[in-house]
């Protein structure tokens, strides 16, 4: 595997890679922080297998992967790109994932669609908290993983130290199959520790000699760990036992134990990169120790009552399974659907059946319906080069699916399945956005709807208290991102606006207010007036009214439309214009005239009582108190409770969550923590994670409360 100079099997640039078996097929996801390299080293397999010429740079913006205007303009990824390769013929296809954590659903969808994972790491930067938390996530499912430590010809590399960083936090069965030779800061090869030779790169191509004097004992020490690491994973309980009494091993052997660890998710090998250096023994680990779909297990698939169904492999044969992994909207070519093919085969002009269900509180519908197939593509970045067919266990692009969203199953018509979504962060981050114009108020609408059905990590919210319309995102980028889409995609110009926190109000104490509606003019006046009694109730009270009048004073056809006046006085608040709530409102004495009374009257007499009682007693701004838990590394704790008192909140205590995390539970008001997703990922240097859920309303305090008074409509 790793140790054979077999070179690559050049795919014809411009022609679109096929496979018609799962096990000649690789899905392999990128995986790591942005700028470790990870669009490079797309770029470098790409050019070494033949599929483009020359390999792209993003400085210069002209990588596969990287097409979006917004990737070329920032240099770094924000879109889930795939770029089909063939290698020793087996097609790879390399998913290319955005390394910000404003984009993890993106990633996450590539970790979808994927049968293995190839973390990559900086040699000058090394590791970020979010790889080490998508590696932990990995290792709950199994997933297949290697390491590539790339940029070891940067001039802060350091290759030694970053690999053991790698061990020391990616754990046990992460081991070195190469060794950089650099001489100057310039790498010339690599040496193989189970070959024991030289990959000598220094001409521009590989050739093979034997490896200098200097080296041998750094050969010897890094073999020595390379070798016992296999044969623990081994599933020959003897190779221990022969190893450790002197006998030599075969590399043989050794190789095909490595293959099956690997496969397997137990034994994560160490490759490295630079400028025109690893591509051929990257792409080796990929076709010979990854596994293919037929090793890899199926999500959990459903019918549409959501029972279990059994049986379902990767066969092309089978009944079809596919899952929509991306959506974009193309302005000339419509909605394109990423499509992970899990069973059977797809194929153009064929109808399938869409479901979709679990994100309603997101703006996507459940919906179940049925759906022509158009034309199959497989894309190379932005090329979408057509394809006859889409098999189990290859990933395609459909053009035109009007009603699929990322993480729709496309099933059989008389078949229908569903499949278990993948896990999908909530967004926190709450932005308030208006249309600029009539215009773009028109067209903003049908815009937004387009991002929702593109993006699960997308929240559409029409606040109804504030009359706000609020976009919930994982971030300030992942909010550029989308305005940016809206303006230059869409060509709908919004602005951001102050995100209004929906707070209440109610009484501080108790009194009695009279109103009094009486008008005469020239033909039938108004009169009534009513004798009310106002009392707070605890938090959670609701509202109460209550009826006290005796002797007909208030004739009885009137006595509902005093309570009508009230609530409505209390939807629109007496104060800053809130929502009125816990209060207890006594109708206890009145007057009405037996011509110019009427219902009207009697709900304005309601109205101008409840706005004298709050002239007599004070009145107080509730603000909403979310409870908040938040998950980050013990070295932030200290950090991340602190932070959590500044913002006027009650920390409740702390617990362990598996090794080295702790969760910080506390009650927060929500106006303090509208912009927490962002200082939180500041704080814990990216690794910290928070959830919050509404706990109760709360007292604001004086001087803010009349701050927000003095500035209400």
């Amino acid at each position: 595997m790793a140790e054979k100079n077999t070179g690559g099997a050049a795919g014809a640039a411009g022609r679109a890679p096929t496979a018609d078996r799962a096990d000649a097929i690789r899905n392999v996801v990128l995986v790591g922080h942005s700028g470790a390299g990870k669009t490079t080293l797309a770029e470098q397999l790409l050019a070494a297998t033949g599929t483009v010429q020359r390999a792209g740079r993003v400085e210069d913006g002209n990588t596969v992967s990287d097409f979006d205007e917004v990737e070329v303009r920032q240099q770094r990824s924000v879109n889930l790109a795939v770029a089909p390769l063939v290698h020793n013929g087996i097609k790879i296809n390399l998913l290319d994932t955005p390394g910000y954590a404003d984009f993890v659903g993106d990633l996450r969808a590539g970790l979808r669609a994927a049968d293995a994972a190839l973390f990559v790491v900086s040699a000058s930067e090394g590791i970020d908290g979010l790889t080490q938390m998508l590696w932990e996530e990995c290792s709950q499912v199994g997933m297949p993983r290697a390491v590539v430590i790339t940029k070891i010809d940067h001039q802060r590399a350091d290759f030694d130290e970053v690999l053991t960083t790698c061990q020391d936090v990616f754990g046990d069965g992460v081991a070195p199959l190469y060794l950089p030779v650099i001489t100057n800061g310039h790498v010339n090869g690599l040496i193989g520790l189970l070959s024991q030779k030289f990959y000598n790169y220094a001409t521009g191509t590989r050739t093979e000699k034997e490896p200098g004097a200097e080296y041998a004992a750094q050969i010897e020490e890094r073999r020595g760990e390379l070798i016992e690491g296999i044969i623990q994973e081994s599933e020959d309980e003897s190779l221990m036992e022969r190893y450790l009494e002197g006998e030599p091993i075969d590399t043989k052997v050794l190789v095909e134990d490595l293959e099956k660890a690997v496969a397997r998710g137990s034994f994560y090998p160490v490759l490295c990169s630079g400028l025109g250096v690893g591509a051929q023994e990257i792409l080796e680990i990929m076709t010979q120790g990854f596994p293919s779909p037929l090793e890899h297990p199926l999500p959990e698939i459903t019918d549409l009552s959501g029972k279990p169904v059994k049986g379902i492999a990767c066969d092309p044969d089978g009944p079809l399974v596919a899952e929509v992994v991306k959506t974009t909207s193309d302005p000339y070519v419509g909605r394109i659907s990423l499509v992970r093919v899990f069973s059977g085969t797809l194929r153009p002009d064929m109808t399938v059946h869409v479901s979709g269900h679990g994100l309603a509180d997101r703006g996507h519908e459940d919906h179940d319906v049925d759906e022509r197939i158009g034309t199959l593509t497989c894309p190379l970045g932005k090329q979408q080069r057509p394809a006859a067919k889409g098999v189990a266990g290859d990933i395609v692009a459909v053009a035109k699916l009007s009603r699929a969203e990322t993480g729709d199953t496309l099933s059989e018509v008389d078949q229908p399945l569903l499949m278990t979504a993948w896990a999908m962060p909530d967004p926190l981050l709450p932005v308030a956005i208006r249309a600029k114009s009539k215009a773009d108020e028109d067209k903003l609408s049908q815009a937004l709807a387009r991002l929702v059905a593109e993006d699960p990590t997308l929240r559409l919210e029409n606040n109804a208290e504030t009359r706000q319309l609020v976009l919930w995102c994982m971030g300030e980028a992942h909010t550029d991102v989308l305005l940016d889409r809206l303006s230059k995609r869409h060509g709908v110009e919004v602005e951001r606006v102050e995100l209004r926190v929906p707070l209440r109000e109610t009484f501080g104490g108790r009194c009695q207010a009279m109103g009094r509606n009486v008008k005469q003019t020239g033909g039938h006046g108004q009169y009534a007036i009513c004798h009310l009694e106002v009392e707070p109730l605890p938090s959670g009270g609701g509202f109460e009214f209550v009826d006290k009048i005796v002797g007909g004073v208030v004739p009885r056809q009137f006595i509902p439309s005093v309570e009508k006046g009230v609530r409505a006085q209390m939807e629109r608040g007496v104060v800053a214009g809130y929502p009125m709530v816990d209060v207890r409102v006594t109708l206890y004495d009145g007057k009405a005239h037996s011509v110019d009374s009427s219902d009207m009257a009697f709900q304005i007499a309601g109205q101008l009582a409840l706005k004298e009682a709050a002239a007599k007693v004070p009145t107080l701004l509730l603000e909403p108190v979310d409870e908040l838990s938040v998950l980050v590394a013990d070295d932030y704790v200290g950090s991340v409770m602190s932070d959590l008192s500044s913002r006027r909140g009650r920390v409740l205590g702390t617990e362990p969550v598996g090794t080295g995390r702790t969760l910080v539970k506390a009650e927060v008001p929500e106006l303090e923590i509208t912009r927490y997703a962002i200082d939180l990922r500041s704080m814990s240097h990216g690794t910290g994670t928070f959830q919050r859920s509404f706990l109760r309303y709360e007292p604001l305090p004086p001087n803010l409360a009349s701050k927000v008074a003095a500035t209400a409509d």
